[in-house]
């Protein structure tokens, strides 16, 4: 929750700090985005596999990428305009982000029981709105307290994602998958057990793809990521449409974060329930409402109806998708196998990013944005058939 107030306040600014500020072309945004997405994607196979490497070391690696994600907006208020300086603090912070997303995930799964794993990542998901509902204001006031400093923003941000290392050291345990069991006294009459054996080393990403269930929920989830245009694009539609001042662009986010933490527990503990495909399903049916909704005339109630489509969509999504494929993957290869999962997602909507920057350069924002509705329609038809049903293991 810390951390994420930390970065959504960046997240929050960013886009009209490059579009609107810096003058960059929504071409070049959608590069600069997709691209260190795609980073992100690659690093995550690194952090899941260094995480799985002997026990209790997913903390130590989750912690290097929050703080990496910190030391980031250093970056952002040392580079002033330059794009270069720019660039490379944004690939600082997707760097970290990728080598912190597996472990972090990793201790999730570790820590719940398997039949609760929905509703673990909505608590999970709910903190995590609680900073997104947050960074956004918290950005606003400076915003408003600085007149429209940027700077004063990334020193701030910079100060919270200290503090949220600082949280994860002292407060979250070293290795969340340690066994209880082993601490039973044994009877005097029964031969005292043999050691562990250490456990295998992490799987490769061809092995992991070798389950026929995991496999499928990677298909798919990189088949609908691939028609994701992403949120700063629908905000930079939001806005455009309502022709809103810059200081109130900040707030867009919160209304899909407020949503998204009103359901995040409810919809974990209905995927429990239920099982995670449907729920997983109907939140990119929800995605698809907010395209479609965008295509009619901006006013304050598509607006809203948007922001709220959105949370629905990430309720349904966010953690589900973690919960759905961690059951098939074994304990000590879990950071990797979900690490192999987020990658194949992260550089599908890389590509899904720079496709509809390139649209909306070329054509226009309504064209691109049909366009980006026809195919979300035809990945999730497609995901549909694909995923595995409630009888597949």
């Amino acid at each position: 929750m810390v951390t994420d107030i930390s970065s959504e306040m960046v997240t929050a600014v960013l886009p009209l700090y490059l579009v609107l500020g810096l003058g960059l072309s929504p071409l070049q945004f959608g590069f600069f985005d997709g691209l260190f997405n795609g980073a992100t994607a690659l690093v995550r196979l690194l952090g899941g596999r260094l995480a799985d490497r002997g026990g209790g070391r997913h903390r130590t690696v989750a912690g290097a990428g929050y703080l990496l994600s910190a030391l980031s907006r250093l970056g952002l208020l040392l580079a002033g305009g330059a794009a270069g300086g720019i660039a490379a603090a944004m690939a600082a912070d997707r760097l970290g982000k990728g080598v912190r997303t597996a472990p972090r995930d990793a201790m999730i799964t570790l820590s719940a029981p398997p039949e609760a794993l929905g509703r673990a990542f909505g608590v999970h998901r709910a903190m995590d709105t609680t900073g997104a509902l947050l960074g956004p204001l918290i950005a606003f006031l400076v915003l408003w307290a600085t007149a429209d400093a940027y700077d004063a923003v990334f020193v701030v941000s910079f100060a919270t994602g200290l503090l949220g290392v600082v949280v994860l050291r002292l407060f979250v345990p070293a290795d969340p998958g340690a066994p209880t069991t082993l601490a039973r006294p044994v009877p005097k009459a029964v031969p005292a057990p043999k050691a562990v054996p250490a456990p295998r080393p992490a799987r490769t990403a061809p092995r992991v793809l070798a389950d026929p269930a995991f496999r499928r929920v990677v298909v798919a989830a990189a088949l609908l990521g691939a028609a994701t245009i992403g949120d700063s694009f629908l905000y930079l539609l939001l806005q455009r449409g309502l022709d809103l001042p810059a200081a109130l662009f900040p707030l867009l986010p919160l209304g899909s974060a407020a949503c998204y933490l009103l359901l995040a527990v409810p919809a974990g503990r209905l995927a429990d329930r239920s099982g995670r495909r449907i729920p997983f399903l109907l939140g990119h049916g929800a995605l698809l409402a907010a395209y479609l909704t965008l295509l009619a005339p901006a006013g304050p109630a598509v607006a809203v109806l948007v922001l709220v489509l959105l949370g629905v969509f990430y309720a349904a999504t966010d953690g589900v998708l973690m919960a759905l494929a961690a059951p098939a993957l074994p304990a000590h290869g879990r950071a990797s196998g979900l690490a192999v999962l987020q990658t194949g997602q992260a550089l599908a909507r890389l590509v899904g990013a720079a496709g509809f920057g390139a649209a909306w350069t070329w054509w226009g924002p309504r064209p691109a944005l049909a366009a980006a509705a026809l195919a979300l329609a035809a990945a999730l038809t497609a995901a549909w058939r694909i995923l595995p049903g409630r009888k597949a293991r």
